[in-house]
């Protein structure tokens, strides 16, 4: 069966977006496995499970609404206070329309935000003072 060994996205600046994603996710850069490698790619730490991430570099425009996005948990942290985070390593917010107006069962809260090179992604979580999206 096939597994998700690694995902590329595109970005404008490689070495920014690989420094975003690895403070993000507490990953490391993959070294070269070849002489003139210079791909940067982050993946977790040895003996940790995850799927690396591979910067492509691209000229086209992240897109507003894209058919694939990453899903981040926010873990044991508080959402507001993981988005806090992401957002002091360089994410922005999105005004993101789509928010429901009423959780569904077992939905967590989350938020949207784009990485430094516009790529969407989302972070979802527990929060401590209740509110439910945005």
């Amino acid at each position: 069966m096939a597994r998700i060994e690694q995902i590329s996205l595109g970005v404008t600046d490689d070495r920014r977006a690989g420094r975003f994603w690895a403070a993000a996710l507490g990953y490391v850069r993959r070294p070269p496995r070849y002489g003139g490698d210079d791909w940067i790619v982050v993946e977790p730490p040895p003996g940790t499970p995850g799927a690396a991430i591979a910067m492509d570099v691209s000229d086209s425009p992240a897109a507003e609404f894209p058919r694939v996005h990453l899903d981040l948990d926010a873990g044991d942290r508080d959402l507001d206070d993981e988005v806090a985070r992401l957002v002091t390593l360089g994410a922005q917010r999105v005004d993101w329309p789509h928010y429901p107006a009423e959780p569904e069962p077992g939905q967590l809260p989350y938020v949207v935000l784009a990485d430094t090179e516009g790529n969407r992604f989302c972070v979802s979580g527990h929060r401590r003072a209740g509110f439910f999206f945005g």
